[in-house]
């Protein structure tokens, strides 16, 4: 079964229905736009951002996060805390901001979050979710959604009660990362839970966890009958993988019942080559360092270890970019990297 080509969030539509995840230090308006250029990504969000560091005029860390370009639309902005009355503020600048829509964080694990009653801490205190919802939402006109996760721990679920809440508060659409806050990012993503939500609920509904290829996309729309899939982990080492989504989605819609006898080896999107990844690699980097982004040498090799992956000696490739001193001299290395493996075509030398 396809992605299907769009959704709508409230007044907001959302084509294709492929969703880039909020990612804490990945999620910057760089990695943003190098992702919609690289197309097939209906809608991108920022990284979590602190509610109270919004209301801070001081907070530059909020204003870096909060920072976008007009090509990003559509574009929603996350914010997490744990005050009702902040939440909204927040959220009504966000709004004064241009944002298309505001997302509230249920589903991040890290302690430093759920020790101030941000993220997955507030799993345990539905209540408050409750007074947040009613807030937001009557702080602000643009669509309001939120992305949880299953519950606290397997004996704490509540995926499912906390969906109809967000629904009878009023929110545009919910998004299940399918995990519970104990596992963290480990185990297997649990999609029955995704198929429970999508029952209970009216509005749309996002799935997410463990979609590594097209197949998993597809298979997360059949299984579950979610009306839009989104992606965290593997949009940073395949970055390709919503444009290879919308070219799987095309070949499933034109071949039809063939789709489903197939099973053959995967020729129905596009695989990188290694000439890709260098032209990929230089784009993200020539981003970064145009965009004066602060520390772009620490993002540049927090990058490259996934950039580099398939990439033929990519174990000496990192050891240079991780060797150099600043973001000027990673580029160079990386373009004397693949360069000197160019052939005159163009295209990368084979390894002997």
């Amino acid at each position: 079964m396809p992605v299907p080509s769009s959704v709508r969030f409230g007044a907001v539509a959302i084509s294709p229905a492929t969703i880039l995840a909020p990612m804490a230090g990945v999620t910057d308006t760089v990695f943003r736009r190098f992702i919609r250029n690289l197309g097939g990504c209906g809608l991108i969000m920022t990284e979590f951002t602190s509610a109270d560091g919004v209301l801070r005029a001081q907070d530059k860390k909020a204003k870096r996060y909060l920072h976008f370009y007009e090509d990003e639309h559509p574009i929603s902005a996350q914010l997490f805390g744990g005050d009702p009355q902040v939440m909204a503020e927040a959220a009504r600048i966000v709004e004064d901001l241009g944002f298309d829509l505001v997302d509230l964080n249920l589903g991040c694990p890290a302690k430093k979050v759920v020790k101030c009653n941000g993220g997955s801490g507030l799993l345990r205190d539905l209540p408050l979710i409750g007074r947040i919802f009613e807030a937001v939402r009557a702080a602000v006109k643009i669509p309001f959604t939120v992305k949880f996760r299953a519950g606290w721990n397997d004996a704490e679920i509540v995926c499912v009660e906390l969906a109809k809440m967000a629904e009878n508060c009023g929110l545009c659409a919910v998004g299940l990362h399918a995990r519970t806050r104990e596992q963290g990012y480990s185990g297997v993503a649990r999609w029955d839970w995704i198929a429970a939500v999508k029952q209970a609920v009216k509005i749309p509904v996002i799935g997410n966890g463990d979609i590594r290829t097209p197949e998993d996309a597809c298979a997360m729309i059949a299984q579950t009958g979610c009306d839009a899939v989104m992606i965290g982990r593997t949009a940073p080492s395949n970055p390709w993988i919503f444009r290879q989504i919308a070219q799987y989605n095309e070949w499933i819609s034109n071949a039809g019942v063939d789709a489903l006898l197939y099973r053959g080896p995967t020729q129905y999107y596009d695989q990188p080559s290694e000439s890709d990844r260098y032209q990929m690699i230089r784009t993200y980097f020539q981003m970064l360092i145009a965009e004066e982004m602060p520390g772009a040498e620490g993002k540049m090799k927090q990058f490259a270890s996934w950039f580099t992956h398939g990439v033929a000696r990519g174990a000496a490739l990192r050891k240079t970019i991780y060797e150099s001193k600043n973001a000027p001299e990673i580029l160079s290395r990386v373009e004397d990297f693949f360069e000197s493996r160019l052939e005159p075509c163009g295209t990368l030398a084979r390894e002997v």
